[in-house]
Parts: C-alpha cells; structure tokens; sequence
C-alpha cells in the first residue's frame, strides 16, 4: 500500500470520484492511479490504524494553523542549531532549504541522512518538506525519494518561465506543461507524496489563472499549489478569494507578505515587513477563508533578507522571537474570526 501524506486524506475522499474518470487515452492523467479500489482499501488500512479518527477528530476542534519552519529563515546556521528553535515557535516540522536561500539541504548530504534522521528525533521535529528551486521542477525525483525516506511528505518546486503570457498564449503553455508535468507527479504518487508547486512571479505558473489551467489539467490530490501571497496582488479579498477557490489543492501557504520587497537591501525595519504584523496586509480575511476550505496543509512564517543566505536576523534567538511576533499577530487575527 502506497502511503498517503497526512495532509492529503481529506484531498484523497474529495477526488476519489474524479479519480474514475480518466480510462481513455486522451484523458488519461496521474489521478488514474486513485481508483475507487484503490480508494477504499487506503481508507480501511487508514481507518485500521486510527488516522482517520484523528483526522475526524481534528475536524471537530477549533480552526488552527499548523505551523512549519522554513530553516532558511536562519541563514546558513548548522541544523544542531535551528531544530531546537523549531518546537519554541510553536512548530512542530521543518522545511529545508538549499543554497542559495540557506545550505541546510547541502548539510545533509555532508552529515549524511540517518545523521539528520537522529537530530530529528533528539529534538521532537518532524521533517515536513524540502523546497529546492536549484534543481527545478523537472529534477526533484531525488529530492522525493530522500524526503520520503525522512518521513516528510513534500517537495516544492517553482515552474519556471516562461512569464507573463496571457490567453491564448497561456493556455498553450500551460497545456504543454502540464503534459512534461504528469510524469512528475506520477512520481510523487508512487511515493506518496505531494508535489508543491509554488506561484513564483518570475515563472509561468503564478497567476491564478494560470494556476486553475494547470490543476484542471492535472486533478491529483499529489499535485497542488504552495502559496506565496507575496508573489500575488496585496489585495486581502483577491487573496482570500483565491485561496477559497484553490480549496483542498493549496497544500502549503506562506504567512509571507510584499512589504516594500526583497530584492533591493533596505533598512532592517524595511525589509522585516514581508512578515504579518510587520507590513501592511490585513492577513485577517486571509485566515478567514483557510478556517472556511478547512485548510489542513502548513503555515510558514516567511519572507527573504537581502542578501539571500543570511538569517532574517543577528542572532537565532533574535530569529526565534520575530516568528512568534508574526505568529502571536495570526492568531490575534484567528480570534477575530472565532
């Protein structure tokens, strides 16, 4: 039995119908490997070992965000220093990232898996996905096999160019990327995996638009976007709307906003206000429409310092408190909606 991440089993009853629908050669998409049999016996097996009672369970309770740490948000600092500040955030998994925008992906290849396995568990994390824009999107097939080996359940990615095109352009592009797409996300199914696709500016894949296209062209529970608001209008209602319409596909969103940008260094107090509490953004009605979708995908407090590759701030604790500053912020938002 393949195994499903613990995010996609709401995903899975959701397109388990849609799974069904693509027997013909013309249609045939990744979703084909969801049959209804499929379906039914991953739910039994699921329902054995009590996932799904907790996922009801969940449910039930009131609407949280479940937090991931990007490790990047501390520069090049080594893992033995950054996992023990993960569970003080109030996180409980990790994201890695590679050079440039952090080296903790490099330190494990240096210390070596089972290493990174071990430091791990001495510090009560989960490994939640890795983000590795250096290998694009077409080459993360390594990455799946590692991050599944580490017990994560993502990798994300970017689309790359090219950018800015509109009708019927888009449309095409977009077709055939997602025809040199499936193949990937065939590969992510078969581990067990979701494949995040981030809606980078600079690349093909970050208007909404062009989103809906390509999760149209390809309805898996493995494929879906991971959200950047900061790459999007910083308008509060066109964001909340479209997180209400990407529904059970957005599968990772940064509590990351535009502030006055990330390309050019600013004074501290500038640059720091990509993040929630610091910037402009109300990321109330943003909040309101994941309690809305049920979002069960990670949060991550997020944006980029200039230069890349160095912490957020001087020191990790200095790192440590900026998180929960724009965390205590989201759930001032949280008990806004009630």
């Amino acid at each position: 039995m393949k195994r499903i991440p613990a995010t996609g089993v709401r995903r899975m009853a959701r397109h388990a119908a849609a799974a069904t629908t693509f027997n013909s050669a013309e249609d045939h998409t990744v979703t084909s490997h969801l049959t209804r049999r499929d379906f039914h016996r991953r739910c039994a097996a699921l329902a054995a070992t009590g996932l799904l009672a907790r996922t009801a369970t969940a449910a039930e309770a009131p609407f949280q965000l479940n937090y991931i740490v990007a490790s990047c948000m501390y520069g090049k600092a080594p893992l033995s220093e950054i996992l023990p500040e993960v569970r003080k955030t109030g996180a409980e998994y990790i994201e890695i990232w590679a050079e440039r925008h952090g080296n903790q992906r490099e330190q494990i290849d240096e210390m070596g898996p089972d290493a990174f396995a071990e430091l791990l568990k001495q510090n009560n994390v989960k490994l939640g996905s890795f983000t590795c824009f250096k290998y694009g999107i077409f080459n993360m097939q390594g990455e799946m096999d590692l991050v599944r080996r580490l017990g994560g359940d993502m990798v994300i990615c970017n689309s790359g160019g090219p950018k800015g095109l509109t009708g019927d352009e888009l449309k095409s592009a977009v077709k055939s990327f997602a025809g040199k797409l499936r193949p990937h996300v065939d590969a992510a199914a078969d581990r067990g995996l979701i494949l995040g696709l981030e809606n980078h500016s600079g690349s093909l894949i970050s208007s909404q638009d062009a989103q809906q296209m390509l999760l149209d062209a390809i309805p898996s529970p493995h494929l879906g976007i991971a959200l950047a608001p900061y790459h999007m209008p910083q308008d509060p209602q066109l964001l909340a709307d479209h997180i209400r319409t990407l529904g059970d596909r957005l599968v990772h969103i940064q509590a990351w906003e535009h502030g006055m940008g990330c390309m050019t260094k600013l004074p501290k107090d500038q640059e720091l206000m990509q993040l929630p509490h610091r910037g402009p953004l109300d990321w109330t009605p943003l909040l309101a429409a994941l309690k809305e979708i049920d979002y069960q995908g990670r949060t991550e407090i997020f944006m980029h310092p200039v230069p890349r590759g160095i912490p957020i701030l001087d020191t990790t604790d200095a790192v440590t408190a900026e998180i929960n500053a724009a965390r205590d912020y989201l759930s001032g938002c949280l008990r806004k909606i009630g």
